[in-house]
């Protein structure tokens, strides 16, 4: 029985026995093409349809799952001691979330949205349509909770309200936030991160700009990057579990760790990559669209302390973690210029590279 005083002696974790109890299909890889098409399966304590992902990079210091809810259907009531960041793949519909105590809160949302219900606040997801259903992704610190108490009913059945986080407030999910020096955008709830207004973010080049995400309190945290047609962003590494969702756009991704071979990873709209602590990945824009992604991960900068900081805007000649444009790998940028005219896409990296061979059309946009 896990989480008894008995439990059987495994090489497996307490979160993995867990989840095979949960019974549903678990998927790990460094990637997934298209979330809007991985199969589900029936999950009886959600009541909906879902599957796990335990993408390689997150190395158990977070998980993600995918769910679905029927059309004109909900979910079931659920509370627990972890945190959870919910992006809304498709559909649209509302989530009332109450404590035993409060007054009971609901929002509506729609494709795009993202939120995270308060810590152990009970919380219920409903499909505003009759006739198609709701795809969710969420990314969620049970590995790390669940491994450290190795105990359920303290889990999902404990009565403890943070009132530092939610205590019933009318406008909690109303949108509203506030924005701090660093691009950093506090608020409970995000109504559409495509269409979300970013800010300038040199340090990572090429004219990408950017939005971090603190979410109701919560340790894990999200942002929001996008980077223009015919450019990518420098090659940096940091800890584990940045679930890095493409919400626009198409090119690919390089990761390797140091010293070893460079893996490539074709994305667009609806995949999803997670890099393994410290490897080293850089993203490629070989669209015709701004390449928008949302990254879901550890790292808050109100509540720090479960990420190391990696210094991910420093160069790693000083000691930081992101390689310059002139210091990566010549053939790098050599592959990008041609996978960007096979696509049809001008490379607008010329301000930016030294070794790019595109200073007339850099200048002209």
């Amino acid at each position: 029985m896990i989480g008894s005083k008995e439990a059987d002696v495994s090489e497996k974790s307490t979160y993995q026995r867990w989840l095979e109890r949960e019974g549903l299909p678990v998927i790990r890889e460094y990637y997934i093409q298209d979330i809007r098409k991985v199969p589900l399966e029936p999950w009886e304590r959600k009541g909906g349809r879902g599957a796990y992902l335990n993408l390689i990079g997150t190395g158990e210091a977070n998980d993600a799952y995918i769910c679905e809810i029927p059309a004109g259907k909900s979910l079931k009531p659920q509370r627990h001691l972890f945190e959870e960041m919910i992006f809304i793949v498709e559909g649209r519909g509302a989530t009332s979330v109450w404590t035993d105590k409060g007054k009971k809160q609901t929002f509506e949302w729609q494709s795009g949205s993202v939120f995270a219900p308060p810590l152990n606040t009970w919380h219920q997801h409903f499909n505003g349509s009759g006739s198609e259903p709701v795809r969710y992704l969420a990314v969620t610190s049970a590995p790390v909770v669940i491994n450290l108490f190795h105990n359920f009913e303290f889990i999902f059945n404990n009565p403890f309200e943070f009132s530092d986080r939610f205590t019933g407030e009318e406008d909690y999910f109303s949108g509203k936030g506030k924005l701090y020096p660093g691009r950093i955008w506090d608020t409970n709830f995000v109504p559409d991160v495509r269409g979300m207004s970013l800010h300038e973010w040199k340090e990572r080049g090429a004219g990408g700009k950017n939005v971090m995400l603190e979410l109701s309190e919560n340790t894990m945290c999200a942002h929001i990057s996008e980077f223009p047609v015919g450019t990518y962003k420098k090659a940096h590494r940091h800890g584990p579990g940045a679930h890095v969702v493409i919400i626009g756009g198409r090119g690919y991704s390089l990761m390797w760790p140091e010293g070893s071979p460079i893996r490539k990873f074709d994305w667009q709209d609806g995949s999803i990559i997670v890099p393994p602590e410290n490897w080293f990945h850089q993203h490629f824009n070989t669209g015709n669209n701004p390449a928008r992604y949302l990254a879901l991960r550890w790292g808050s900068k109100k509540y720090r302390g479960l990420r190391k900081a990696y210094g991910v805007d420093e160069d790693v000649k000083k000691g930081g973690s992101q390689i310059e444009y002139g210091d990566e790998e010549p053939k790098i940028h050599r592959e990008f210029e041609e996978a960007a005219a096979k696509a049809g896409a001008a490379c607008r990296m010329g301000e930016f590279h030294p070794l790019c061979s595109h200073k007339a059309v850099a200048r002209a946009v």
